[in-house]
């Protein structure tokens, strides 16, 4: 391992030259980046850390830390689930519990190992999930089936469950040997310099079965007690470029002079994005017992959900998009030219108002809508906050707002790909320049395409309400997206349209 003085120069000259060999294509726009490293960094005097042992090697490997856990576990498991079709005739009702079992054990994620790991602890949601699992596949098998015939699969199910927990055991140790031997020691990188984080980097150093190698610590401060233990790698500015020289792949959140309006955007830089975020609670000791809280020592930790905004799961999400608004498009044709004749009857030619509005990326597109009132001006249209009010809106444009059927015309957008079904609302040029201004992270908002219908809509947020809130609903959402997420939107939107709850 190296010194404080060797990462931090590291950090210089690889910020500094564009041939760096181990430079990744996103330091291009990093290194522009000014260094704010302290001044003592460079001091010579400055304590080394200690240097992690090298790994005992396993089964000939010395070094196994890019084989994470879901690829050994899940594997083990299904292996597991299907070992009874040697012997069973019930093949098909053991691959449906197989199948069952795979989504109930792992749901939408990849299966992450625990820091403390004990199957004892994991044993009660082990089972739980498997009973489910084969509760499920043994009320399909009995409707399918005669009684008889039920018996002896429910005790197959239950031999299987066994099998299941002594493939976890053996996996488990597994992972705990190669932590051990140090075979899985991933690079980690401690925000904070105070005294949890030095005893935190002392913990990791100590017991190996962790399987985190602290190399070093980023803080605002000047006295930093962690400073005796590791090497300072620089300001928290600087963590993305702490973590592209080290090569960690996990970071702690400790203790120390931090800010934390600045953190929230650290360690979403590109660098970051692919390391474990994992969290001290700032009163450890009013640890509770409820959710899935990991633990280093007796020292609670939090694994912090890093937004993922591109995979399989946003491709399916995409595909919803074209299928559902080409068909809405086709099936509503009859119920938007109706919104159409009546828009123009009531507001004469040119029924669709077309609007500047910022999407992803911060990208411009124009967003269509069916026409409620006309402006007197473009700059009226691109700078007036609310019209719910406005004596123009006639009769026709009530309606067609109260209903949201003023929204449908962008189901063009969405299928176009400018827009999704569920995301942030697209608002004006204008207002996001001077929201982004006033609004803490009103920007990151933008990090995905802009949505029909959002969270912040459906939980009553729509119309005359503080930009504020909806930019920390849009985050929320975006931090904790998934499909289910939308669903659960998209079934609030249809109540909010059916009862017109709209502006």
């Amino acid at each position: 391992m190296s010194s404080g003085v060797d990462i931090a120069e590291s950090i210089e000259s690889c910020a500094a030259r564009a041939d760096c060999p181990t430079e990744r294509d996103h330091l291009v726009v990093v290194r522009e980046r000014p260094l704010t490293l302290v001044p003592n960094q460079r001091q010579a005097s400055m304590v080394n850390p200690k240097p992690v042992p090298d790994g005992k090697p396993l089964a000939g490997i010395k070094s196994a830390r890019r084989i994470a856990a879901w690829m050994v576990v899940p594997p083990v498991d299904l292996a597991m689930l299907l070992l009874p079709l040697l012997w069973s005739s019930h093949v098909k009702a053991i691959l449906l519990m197989a199948a069952v079992a795979m989504v109930v054990l792992n749901g939408t994620g990849r299966f992450r190992a625990r820091l403390h790991l004990s199957v004892l602890d994991e044993l009660p949601g082990l089972i739980g999930r498997l009973l489910t699992s084969g509760a499920i596949v043994g009320t399909l098998f009995a409707l399918v089936n005669t009684q008889q015939e039920v018996a002896p699969f429910l005790a197959e199910m239950l031999g299987t469950i066994g099998l299941v927990i002594v493939g976890r055991i053996v996996t488990t140790q597994l992972i705990l040997t190669a932590r051990k031997r140090r075979v899985v020691a991933h690079p980690t990188i401690l925000i904070g310099g105070g005294t949890r984080a030095e005893e935190m980097a002392t913990l990791l150093q100590r017991y190996p079965q962790y399987g985190l190698a602290p190399v070093g610590f980023v803080d605002d401060g000047t006295a930093c007690a962690a400073g005796n233990v590791l090497p300072r790698l620089g300001r928290v500015d600087d963590l993305d470029l702490a973590v592209a020289v080290s090569g960690a792949d996990v970071v702690l959140m400790a203790d120390g002079d931090v800010s934390e309006a600045e953190l929230l955007d650290v360690v979403r830089r590109p660098d970051c994005l692919d390391c474990d975020l994992l969290v001290i609670p700032r009163l450890p000791q009013f640890h509770t017992q409820a959710g899935m809280v990991d633990h280093i020592g007796s020292v609670p930790v939090m694994r912090i959900r890093t937004p993922k905004l591109e995979g399989p799961a946003w491709a399916i999400k995409r595909a919803f998009d074209i299928v559902v608004s080409g068909l809405l498009l086709l099936v509503l044709a009859p119920v938007m030219a109706a919104c159409a004749a009546a828009a123009r009857w009531e507001g004469g030619p040119g029924f669709l108002f077309r609007q500047e509005r910022v999407g992803r990326d911060g990208r411009s597109f124009e967003c269509l809508k069916f026409r409620s009132m006309r402006p007197a001006t473009s700059a009226e249209s691109a700078t007036q906050w609310n019209i719910a009010n406005d004596h123009r809106v006639g009769p026709v444009g009530k309606v067609l707002r109260r209903s949201s059927l003023d929204e449908l015309p962008q189901l063009w957008s969405i299928l176009r790909g400018d827009m999704t079904l569920v995301g942030p609302r697209p608002e004006r040029p204008h207002f996001v320049s001077k929201f982004a201004a006033e609004i803490d992270r009103y920007d990151h908002r933008h990090r995905v395409r802009a949505g029909l219908t959002g969270l912040a809509q459906v939980s009553g947020l729509r119309g005359d309400t503080p930009i504020s809130d909806r930019a920390r609903f849009d985050n929320y959402y975006i931090e904790n997206w998934s499909l289910w997420l939308d669903a659960k939107v998209l079934l609030r939107t249809f109540s909010e349209v059916l009862f017109a709850k709209g502006r």
